[in-house]
């Protein structure tokens, strides 16, 4: 049977295509689950995203597929619906599977006049797999097929939840690099790849879709297999690694063995980058960050989420940005852990949402400035509905929902009431701070990649300065006619197809 699986060419907005573009893991641990006799390709859109139409056409003339699988986000639906639409007005016969976190927390959406034949709920691997053998097997009835949602004739049916995996053993097995049909992924001038050694999150943080996707849970994968995975990444030409974990630093102990583990197997020439909890690294950051150095990491992106405390009460992301001492509370784990991580010589990623109900001018002031002393690289973003967390239940109630437009749910447009400032201000705010953020990182990146800098330069500024002008840079235009500019850009860059 061949098999065509794409990821949507919709990327978040902090990431110009020269400098970050990482693949879809989740579609090449798809193609490793399914039978091997099977003709997969994995297509990440987001490498052609000036050429979408022509490369889906292309795919599908090339490798006539048999099924469909699409991966979407929340705010990759409508460029998702509108490739099914492209592909079945010429081949009808396709059969269209769709999965990710939209679909999953959002099935309502992909039943109507969609196209979509399948909807494969939380993790796909085994499900996915049964799906296909039922095809191959021309069975009709896929009710025991756990996970699965379906279309029988006008109706849908929703078979049971499928349980989470343990990862222990091998019933997941490792990813299919080589069904890759397109090529770019980068980091910073260096080829980069993804791979995963624990899946799950114990902690309830309000905007998080993985704690409804699959509960409050983390399983891990043997770290033989772990190993293994970095060495084929590094195999298939990988020098730079994002670690996808949705919570790496859950079990610290087990971390500090990974570190150990790639320096003894000398995989330690790999930039590495990793998300981690604040309150981890502040509070074991004596011993785990000069591990993590040792080990290669470059990278570590700070799920700090806000510096002021009604915000975190908000967000729910007051636990896991503690700093503790005897097992008390003694503050904000923020500083601690960015200290660590800077004295280390690595970078600070520093993940922070802004635009909250109630803060202000000034409270959104005081998170941009703390990222302008602390954060190396910004990944800023505005509270997003997005499908069934308890943020967007608690956002609908307080009806402080602002726009229903799907494809604005990126993280940076912001759709939520802010009291006492219009949304665009608030964006305004954060375009203006990352500015000068991104900007100054150059100059960290030019130290670790100078060539790859020289080439790039103007196309990074660019991207970063986009709808600027001579005379808004020198201050000579108001600053908000450049926003504006740069708002028309953003929306013209989001139309793929």
């Amino acid at each position: 049977m061949n098999i065509l699986l794409l990821s949507m060419p919709d990327s978040f907005e902090h990431m110009p295509e020269i400098v970050v573009r990482m693949p879809n893991g989740a579609l090449t641990s798809l193609a490793g689950n399914l039978d091997s006799h099977h003709r997969v390709a994995v297509a990440d859109l987001i490498l052609v995203q000036r050429r979408v139409p022509e490369t889906v056409d292309r795919l599908v003339r090339e490798i006539q597929p048999d099924v469909i699988g699409l991966s979407i986000m929340t705010f990759q639906r409508r460029t998702a619906l509108r490739i099914i639409d492209r592909i079945r007005a010429e081949r009808p016969q396709v059969r269209f599977v769709v999965g990710g976190y939209d679909p999953s927390l959002a099935p309502e959406a992909y039943t109507g006049n969609t196209g979509v034949d399948f909807i494969v709920r939380g993790e796909g691997e085994i499900t996915f797999c049964e799906l296909i053998r039922a095809f191959e097997a021309g069975r009709e009835d896929l009710s025991q097929i756990s996970g699965l949602s379906w279309r029988s004739g006008e109706s849908w049916i929703h078979n049971s939840e499928r349980s989470v995996s343990s990862l222990d053993g091998e019933r997941i097995r490792p990813p299919r690099r080589d069904a890759r049909v397109l090529s770019g992924y980068v980091m910073l001038g260096r080829q980069a790849d993804v791979i995963e050694t624990s899946r799950g999150c114990t902690f309830d943080c309000s905007f998080c879709s993985i704690i409804e996707m699959r509960g409050r849970n983390f399983h891990t994968y043997d770290l033989d297999r772990v190993i293994d995975d970095i060495r084929d990444a590094n195999k298939h030409g990988a020098r730079s690694i994002f670690i996808v974990d949705d919570n790496i630093t859950l079990n610290i102990h087990r971390f500090e063995a990974l570190c150990r583990r790639i320096i003894e197997e000398k995989l330690n020439d790999i930039d590495y980058i990793v998300q981690a909890m604040t309150s981890s690294i502040a509070n074991h950051g004596d011993t785990l960050a000069p591990l993590m150095r040792q080990a290669g990491f470059r990278y570590v992106f700070l799920g700090i989420e806000n510096i002021l405390e009604k915000d975190l009460g908000f967000l729910r992301a007051k636990s896991k940005n503690e700093e503790r001492n005897n097992g008390h509370i003694v503050g904000n784990a923020t500083l601690k852990a960015t200290e660590y991580i800077r004295k280390n010589k690595m970078m600070v990623v520093g993940g922070l949402i802004v635009g909250n109900p109630n803060d202000t001018p000034e409270s959104i002031e005081a998170n941009l400035e703390f990222a302008r002393h602390h954060v190396d690289w910004p990944y800023i973003q505005h509270p997003t509905p997005y499908p069934r967390t308890p943020m967007t239940q608690d956002l609908r109630d307080k009806n402080l929902i602002l726009s229903d437009r799907v494809e604005d749910y990126d993280g940076t447009t912001a759709v939520v009431h802010t009291e006492g400032m219009e949304p665009r201000q608030v964006e305004f705010m954060r375009w203006k701070a990352e500015r000068s953020m991104k900007s100054r990182h150059m100059f960290s990146v030019f130290l670790h990649e100078p060539w790859f800098v020289i080439r790039n330069a103007h196309r990074m500024f660019g991207h970063t300065f986009r709808g600027c002008s001579v005379k808004s840079l020198l201050g000579l235009e108001d600053e908000h006619l450049a926003f504006e500019r740069y708002r028309e850009i953003r929306n013209q860059e989001r139309v793929y197809i």
